[in-house]
């Protein structure tokens, strides 16, 4: 219920930037990746697709604000990444992710110009988004993999939500007078380390797990691990990234000519 009521959140406020004079509404086609205590360092490394919607307000030819509200999938293996060869830890999870932002052009740049058609830009804003980490279609954080579920060392289950930082760079290209590209890459810096639901300790008897039993075998694949041996790194929270093009159209909502155009 409570990510329905963002993403209606979300909705109502891109139809809300559209009372401005001009508003660039855009499709955005990428893919999504992680970064963490599976994979703590290898840019792109299993990328999935990932898609979203933005809406733009120029204020000028050097600053907007955009709106934005992506899906993606993160994925990653111990298997694949081989940071940890004796862990065989693996998650999935769907992220929604909205974020406010704004822009800044390093050239003079809008949608429409025939001289000002090109600029790249950086970007900086604030983000919520949602998280289900799962593994071989189990959702892990039922199952508390470090503890949760039995207050181990105190643990609580965590929330499938938080907040982060994005941030990240790109560039403009104006296609016609009214349609616009961005190609852009964009990190989150997250305030969780449950992203891919490892974090702390082991706190199972590895060599006791029941092989049958699948909640505890996630835990601890290898049956090998004692309670408060390290499972992952609680001093790094994780990261996630998009990467992508964006289409969008500009609408000019005030009847008349292009405001930036009148600049000229």
């Amino acid at each position: 219920m409570g990510k329905k009521i963002f993403l209606l959140f979300a909705f109502f406020s891109i139809l809300g930037m559209g009372r401005a004079q001009e508003i660039e509404l855009g499709v955005f086609g990428g893919v999504s990746y992680y970064l963490g205590d599976i994979n703590p360092g290898k840019h792109f490394s299993q990328v999935k697709p990932a898609y979203g919607l933005s809406a733009r307000h120029n204020f000028n030819r050097r600053v907007a604000v955009r709106l934005s509200a992506f899906r993606g999938q993160l994925f990653a293996s111990d298997q694949v990444i081989q940071f940890e060869t004796d862990r065989m830890l693996k998650f999935r999870s769907n992220i929604t992710d909205i974020s406010v932002q704004m822009e800044f052009n390093f050239l003079p740049y809008f949608t429409g110009s025939l001289k000002e058609y090109l600029t790249p830009y950086i970007f900086g804003g604030f983000s919520a988004f949602f998280f289900n980490p799962k593994s071989d279609g189990v959702e892990l954080r039922e199952i508390g993999t470090e503890g949760q579920l039995v207050g181990f060392q105190g643990r609580d289950k965590y929330p499938n939500y938080s907040f982060g930082v994005p941030f990240g760079l790109g560039i403009k290209y104006s296609l016609t007078d009214r349609i616009g590209l961005t190609v852009e890459w964009g990190a989150r810096k997250i305030f969780t380390d449950y992203l891919d639901d490892v974090s702390t300790t082991y706190y199972l008897d590895g060599p006791n797990i029941n092989p049958n039993d699948i909640e505890q075998l996630l835990s601890d694949p290898t049956r090998s691990k004692l309670p408060e041996m390290q499972r992952g790194d609680p001093k790094n929270n994780d990261w996630y990234f998009f990467s992508g093009i964006t289409i969008s159209y500009m609408f000019d909502l005030s009847g008349g000519p292009k405001c930036l155009n009148e600049q000229m």
